[in-house]
């Protein structure tokens, strides 16, 4: 993943990283008003406990009063009533703000990521990404719903009871205060490197879950070459790893906790060793002792539950500042400020004027060289050539997946970075040579080339593209489930869906990657003429390495090594004798 802006004020390696929750929360805002109020109600009956226990002792046990003991647990009851609602109150605010302030980053998140342009797919792995949407949202969640619950109880209990020793007995809070630095001490220590840990055993979870990730899509190809063995032995390496640093935060995180349990408690048990000699000598009320220990108690409480939940806020920590660098991606191709929408009716002309074009992840060689080109309306195009000659460029720039670093690509006379991405790639359908089938219903993946249409459009699509016939044999037919990745279709089927997801769309350019490729020769034959049908009063460009597939074309055009080489129609380019005639002759005479 690449680094944040160099301009972002996100705070690395510190909890002040947290405060880029307030987006995410600021809407239920409601929720936290609600939280706050009945964590007030319920921290304040805690705090009141101590001193109807006093008041227990002083008039009730020792004045042997049943009237004074009797109000007195009544006056616990009715304490313990309001700690119970307030309690529960405060449960439901919280967990429902951590439900929704996950459900809203999410969203976001995805919609984000979704957006970005095809370059930061390439250097992003799957896996880690699917990791951030799922794991780190999900301790984000917790911290919200769980984690800053308990942290801020903890810290008003703390801050509560702390007041109350002061205000119960001056004298052992003050030896009490003696020993706050020392447990301060580890938190600052430990905490730190149990952030840093927190935040590599994220890293090294997203590294397993590419891994599977990869692994799980490509079953077939891991099966066909016996590689079971090696690929679960590589995931149970990345996660031996993922459970060393997972040890190392544990073992922190619990020493963090022993030490301010065992400094705090020893502190207490100090005090109350003092507190328990002057009330032997009559210098203090036993009942001031007892509502001293209760609060003592209660403090103590409070600065366990902060231990153990700060390991929990370091980890949340850690996840957010992964979401925020993700968040922070911004894609490299956008919409312009001030677009410019194509003319009505859109004619398909193309013209590529003195294209140079470098991949980012190969600067150093050039995948179209000097490239000219001008396309007609209607024109019926041929793109061929041996493999890396930059065919698939050409669709790749056309679509704007990239903008070339020298000359222009115009669509209808105007620019293609002049235009929305929806306004473009709205008046494009693609075909491409390894069809996409998500894990729907038939009907669903041939409307995903428009979504607004109706099922008779779909079935005419379907027809068409010589698809219905072997979707009526489904169960269910056109609302027959697929499978993930389409699984429970040849590729030859799945090419038909795709096919039939382009003629939905009607676009008035038509992209063809090898769109015939997995099919047998009754079918492709079948759907040549459907293709010819389709291609009518649109302009098409058509990439295929079989040239018989191509000889149908207006024209065709040769490349070589990001050049065009040639261009003519099939009779033109075999009397020429060029590069041509020689990849038909080694096609034909095979």
């Amino acid at each position: 993943m690449s680094t944040p802006p160099a301009n972002d004020p996100k705070p690395r390696g510190r909890v002040g990283s947290l405060r880029l929750l307030w987006p995410f929360v600021k809407p239920h805002w409601r929720l936290v008003v609600g939280w706050l109020v009945f964590l007030g109600i319920s921290s304040g009956a805690t705090l009141v406990l101590p001193t109807a226990v006093r008041h227990m002792i002083d008039h009730g046990f020792r004045n042997s009063s049943v009237a004074a003991i009797n109000s007195s647990f009544l006056g616990l009851f009715i304490v313990a009533l309001v700690m119970a609602f307030a309690t529960a109150s405060r449960f439901y605010c919280i967990s429902l703000l951590g439900e929704r302030s996950l459900a809203a980053m999410r969203s976001k998140l995805y919609a984000h990521v979704i957006r970005l342009d095809v370059g930061f797919f390439e250097r992003s792995r799957v896996g880690e990404l699917i990791s951030r949407l799922g794991t780190d949202t999900e301790l984000v969640q917790t911290l919200v719903g769980s984690s800053i619950s308990v942290a801020l109880r903890s810290a008003v209990m703390l801050i509560g009871a702390t007041a109350a020793m002061i205000w119960t007995s001056p004298r052992l809070a003050g030896l009490t205060g003696l020993v706050i630095p020392a447990v301060v001490l580890p938190i600052l220590i430990l905490g730190r490197r149990v952030q840093k840990l927190s935040r590599a055993s994220q890293d090294r979870l997203a590294d397993a879950a590419a891994i599977a990730n990869e692994t799980l899509n490509a079953a077939p190809s891991v099966k066909a070459y016996a590689r079971e063995e090696i690929e679960s032995d590589r995931y149970a390496n990345s996660i031996l790893r993922a459970l060393s640093t997972a040890r190392l935060r544990i073992g922190t995180r619990a020493g963090l906790t022993a030490a301010v349990m065992a400094l705090f408690f020893g502190a207490i048990t100090l005090v109350l060793w003092v507190g328990a000699r002057d009330a032997l000598a009559g210098t203090l009320d036993v009942g001031v002792l007892a509502q001293f220990l209760v609060y003592a108690m209660l403090s103590g409480g409070s600065v366990v539950g902060l231990s153990e939940v700060w390991g929990d806020v370091l980890r949340a920590a850690g996840a957010i500042e992964r979401i925020s660098e993700l968040l922070g991606e911004e894609a490299t191709i956008a919409d312009p400020p001030h677009p410019r929408t194509l003319p009505r009716p859109v004619r398909g002309a193309l013209r590529f004027d003195a294209v140079e074009f470098r991949y980012p992840t190969r600067p150093d060689a050039a995948a179209l060289h000097d490239f000219n080109l001008d396309i007609r309306p209607g024109e019926t195009v041929a793109l061929v050539g041996p493999s890396g000659a930059g065919k698939s460029t050409v669709f790749a720039l056309l679509l704007r997946f990239y903008d070339p670093q020298r000359g222009q690509i115009s669509f209808d006379g105007i620019d293609l970075r002049a235009l929305t991405l929806p306004e473009l790639r709205g008046a494009i359908a693609l075909v491409p040579q390894e069809t996409v089938i998500f894990g729907g219903t038939a009907a669903d993946n041939i409307r995903f080339g428009r979504q607004s249409a109706t099922d008779e459009e779909v079935r005419s699509a379907a027809h068409a593209a010589e698809a219905h016939d072997f979707i009526q044999l489904l169960q269910s037919n056109y609302d027959a489930e697929l499978g993930e990745r389409g699984v429970r279709l040849s590729g030859g089927q799945r090419q038909r869906i795709a096919i039939a997801r382009a003629i939905l769309r009607d676009a008035p350019l038509l992209l063809l990657d090898e769109a015939t490729s997995s099919l047998d020769a009754q079918s492709e034959a079948a759907i040549q003429q459907a293709l010819e049908r389709l291609e009518k009063g649109r302009t098409t460009l058509v990439i295929a390495h079989r040239l018989a597939t191509v000889q149908r074309a207006d024209r065709i055009v040769v490349m070589d090594g990001g050049r065009i080489v040639a261009q003519g129609t099939h009779e033109s380019l075999l009397a020429e004798d060029g590069l041509y005639a020689e990849l038909a002759r080694l096609q034909f005479v095979a």
